[in-house]
């Protein structure tokens, strides 16, 4: 049994309600996946972790049920873990390394809030959102795209195929359990497509986001629009309606 401090976070309003509880408290966040099999392992050493160390509040996130979460700390593979103290970012550890979430839980469940040097501190968000890009000399700035240049090519980006899925990886080798999910669909629904890999180009993984008002990965594009993510896909297949959608292919 695990302890009062550990949460299964169910809702990103659960989530929020939790993390905004306590904002002095060191949190440590748990994603992880049911399709991974190295999480079995790790989720049970958080679990052993927050009975250790009960001043830690543990919140353990199934990252592909809470996209939006996951999301929002640049979760791209499982498992992998955040240890936050209110909107600072103490330590990212990724993959199941054990000794190293260990060090770092312990590390930090004992430190307080004033002891944390400023290089100890970084903004929960991504570099990206954070507007902490490093400066780059003048004699070696990229030009940079304008934002219609960027949402020319992100149109013809979209237009390659009558189906595109802008994701995490390329299909043979999906980089997050949403990737890989939604190319298994579209295989077995025998939908011909092509794809993009959003971790090879920053501007157009922000500019999906906005272009389309939609925050999370993959985007299904069909023929030039955004059709949804893999909830959606999956909820049309249920209801019947992607079969109108193969139809008009």
């Amino acid at each position: 049994m695990a302890s009062s401090n550990y949460h299964d976070v169910s809702s990103v309003e659960q989530f929020k309600s939790l993390m905004e509880a306590d904002l002095e408290r060191t949190a440590l966040l748990s994603f992880w996946a049911s399709f991974a099999e190295p999480c079995k392992q790790m989720n049970e050493v958080v679990k052993e972790l927050s009975k250790k160390y009960e001043s830690i509040l543990v919140l353990s996130i199934e990252a592909e049920n809470l996209e939006d979460i996951a999301e929002s700390f640049e979760v791209e593979a499982v498992p992998s873990f955040v240890l936050l103290r209110g909107h600072t970012l103490l330590k990212r550890v990724t993959g199941a390394d054990a000794n190293n979430l260990k060090a770092a839980v312990e590390q930090y469940a004992r430190t307080t809030p004033q002891a944390l040097s400023k290089t100890d501190q970084a903004p929960a968000v991504p570099p990206t959102e954070a507007g902490g890009a490093a400066a780059v000399p003048a004699t070696e700035e990229k030009k940079m795209e304008t934002e219609e240049e960027l949402n020319a090519r992100m149109r013809t980006l979209m237009n390659q195929s009558k189906v595109v899925v802008f994701m995490k990886g390329v299909p043979d080798a999906p980089r997050c359990g949403f990737s890989r999910q939604t190319v298994g669909i579209l295989r077995e629904q025998e939908v011909e497509f092509t794809s993009f890999d959003i971790l090879t180009d920053e501007a157009v993984r922000q500019g999906m986001k906005k272009l389309n008002d939609w925050p999370t990965f993959p985007q299904i594009i069909v023929n030039g629009e955004l059709f949804g993510g893999l909830d959606i896909l999956k909820e049309s297949i249920e209801t019947g309606e992607f079969e109108g959608v193969k139809a008009d292919l």
